[in-house]
């Protein structure tokens, strides 16, 4: 299982770039280990309040869950969810700059990661071959 996690310090690309480039790593992947699970971390929002950058990151994730499912082998784990408050806010307990996470930020990232790999690891035998075929 190899996990991506890249994207949100390209804030000088656009959505399309970003996402264009997250595509190329997954496709080198698959070039470089066609055996391996990828696991593709969506990007965080960022920022106190609702901004441009964070919209950019919004866009990248909706262009990645067009464009990943039609690669082999591959799954988006969308993290976002719970870090934006209903006021449009995030809190310095889970991003302490609004960009970097908390210990508390990572475990919401790591929990769901988590069960995404150890469900990735007990596939059975014939679930993998399939998954190859």
């Amino acid at each position: 299982v190899i996990v991506v996690w890249v994207g949100t310090n390209n804030h000088e690309n656009t959505a399309e770039e970003v996402a264009g480039g997250i595509e190329a790593i997954v496709r080198l992947i698959n070039t470089q280990q066609p055996q391996a699970k990828v696991i593709v971390l969506g990007l965080l929002p960022r920022g106190e309040k609702p901004n441009p950058l964070r919209q950019k990151n919004a866009k990248v994730n909706h262009l990645l869950k067009a464009s990943l499912p039609k690669m082999p082998n591959v799954q988006l784990l969308d993290v976002d969810a719970g870090f934006v408050h209903s006021d449009g806010t995030i809190s310095y307990h889970d991003m302490f700059d609004f960009l970097h996470l908390t210990g508390g930020g990572y475990a919401k990232i790591c929990k769901p990661l988590h069960e995404l790999i150890m469900q990735l690891l007990e596939e059975t035998p014939e679930e993998k071959r399939a998954a190859l075929a």
